[in-house]
């Protein structure tokens, strides 16, 4: 069984139609050849069984004189032993002993008395069933022999045989004959057959081929243009009725991303109209409130705690308002400025102004000898270096160490953030790049400075617009925050 299951399986359906089709040919080819080689094996079994009773005993009965016998004895047993067929074999057994043999090789019967027989030969002729029946024996010195005992009549057993060895040659023959004849018919009918599966099959190959390329097409968002369907063929078959409906089930995806596409175009829009206008009163609303906190009369305490918290959360709104417009914007596709950006410098700032906002922090910054530079639009990747700092030093606690890193290998530039913090929580860390992303447990206590989740979402659309990629690797005791850029003029990519 073992070695059943380590045989290679064809894997394609053309592969097992095909390979199904030459077994079951294999099959039956094997038993006509075995009912042919049965059929004219026994058919020359019974010809040479009846050349048996043609010959009679007149060789064996003839052995113990040295001539013709004598006219008076019986002319259906004794007569003329030269004219027997070559290698007939005749013995004479007393008691279960061989006192006579000879097998004709020529006419001159003298020369044909000298046959040399093993003990065992000799015990397998004595133990052949005096039945007049004909009965196979193997002997060593003749091969194998059909041989029919019948009793003498003078108490003795008189044994006569053919060989078996024509019969077995012409039974070899039509084995090889066979084996030639139905290998060729397997091998025309292998490649016969693989074309024609391979002809039948052709809408299913053309379906799959349609599938995978329908695979490949990013599905996620933004417009999808879905390639041309699969050709039809004739709905009365299985497969013109796999490729009708499998045109008919694109036909419903394609609506489906059309009505999706035109769903997010509309979200866009309304999320950047709306982003665009409230820019407007949220400033107002903080103007005013900063106005009324400069007012030089007595204000009473809770009305200036009312004015600070209205000044507090409508700079915050403002905030939210331009990350909402940056990532409609990103969304729309709008173009970033292309321009040589010193990562380098860009990283230093950075750090530089996160050390001034978190000096709880342990902050530690490894950069290359050389200057890393990228292109791409400077204030978006400042902001991009910002959120991530911003991130590490929100959700850690004090005292945290936040290691900055900067690598290059002439292709790709590479930035990492590295914390030893608690790690962000497992049930978030799928969608942590998704707007509006928020822990239900902060990673510490302080929930001072909480955003809208929209920081890490800006980080990976700034990055991709960008042809970059940023990922994130995250445990207890080890949180890495790693943003992939093209190294280099990548201002025609």
């Amino acid at each position: 069984m073992n070695v059943v299951r380590r045989l290679p399986r064809p894997q394609t359906l053309r592969a097992r139609l095909t390979f199904g089709l030459v077994v079951l040919l294999a099959v039956s080819c094997a038993a006509v050849g075995i009912a042919a080689v049965v059929g004219v094996n026994g058919f020359l079994t019974q010809r040479l069984d009846q050349q048996l009773s043609e010959v009679g005993t007149r060789l064996p009965a003839s052995l113990e004189h040295k001539g013709p016998v004598p006219s008076d004895h019986d002319g259906d047993e004794y007569g003329d032993t030269r004219r027997q067929a070559t290698d007939t074999f005749g013995a004479r057994l007393v008691n279960g002993t061989v006192t006579n043999k000879a097998l004709v090789r020529s006419d001159d019967l003298a020369a044909d008395l000298n046959v040399d027989l093993t003990a065992t030969d000799e015990q397998r002729l004595a133990a052949v069933p005096v039945d007049g029946r004909a009965h196979t024996v193997e002997l060593s010195a003749l091969d194998d022999y059909r041989v029919v005992a019948s009793p003498g009549k003078d108490g003795d057993v008189l044994i006569v045989g053919l060989p078996l060895e024509p019969m077995q040659a012409t039974v070899h023959r039509l084995e090889l004959v066979a084996a030639i004849v139905f290998g060729l018919a397997l091998a025309v009918t292998g490649v016969a057959g693989a074309l024609w599966v391979r002809w039948s099959l052709r809408p299913l190959s053309r379906v799959a081929a349609t599938a995978t390329r329908v695979s490949e097409l990013p599905l996620a968002s933004g417009e999808v243009v879905l390639p041309p369907r699969a050709p039809e063929s004739d709905p009365r078959s299985e497969v013109g009725r796999v490729a009708g409906a499998f045109n008919r089930m694109l036909g419903h995806v394609e609506d489906a991303l059309t009505k999706r596409h035109a769903s997010e175009e509309r979200l866009r829009r309304f999320a950047a109209d709306a982003s665009h206008e409230l820019r407007t009163p949220v400033a107002s609303v903080r103007g005013h409130a900063e106005l009324a906190l400069l007012h030089p009369g007595p204000v009473p305490p809770e009305v200036t705690r009312a004015l600070e918290r209205i000044a507090a959360e409508s700079s915050r709104m403002g905030e939210m308002v331009d990350e909402m417009l940056l990532l409609a914007r990103l969304d729309a596709g709008r173009p970033l400025e292309r321009r040589p950006v010193d990562l380098t410098r860009l990283v230093l700032d950075a750090v530089t102004d996160a050390r001034a906002t978190g000096p709880g922090h342990r902050w530690t910054l490894e950069l290359p000898e050389e200057p890393v530079t990228v292109t791409g639009d400077a204030h978006r990747l400042q902001q991009v270096l910002a959120n991530l700092l911003a991130n590490a030093r929100l959700h850690t606690p004090v005292g945290t160490e936040v290691a900055v890193s900067l690598e290059t290998d002439g292709t790709t530039a590479s930035l990492k953030v590295h914390d030893d913090g608690p790690g962000v929580p497992e049930e978030i860390r799928p969608g942590v790049f998704e707007r509006f992303t928020r822990a239900d447990h902060r990673r510490h206590a302080d929930a001072s400075g909480g955003g809208a989740g929209l920081g890490l979402s800006i980080v990976a659309a700034v990055v991709e617009a960008h042809r970059g990629s940023v990922g994130l690797e995250s445990r207890p005791g080890a949180t890495t925050f790693t943003v992939r850029l093209p190294a280099g003029d990548v201002s025609n990519a």
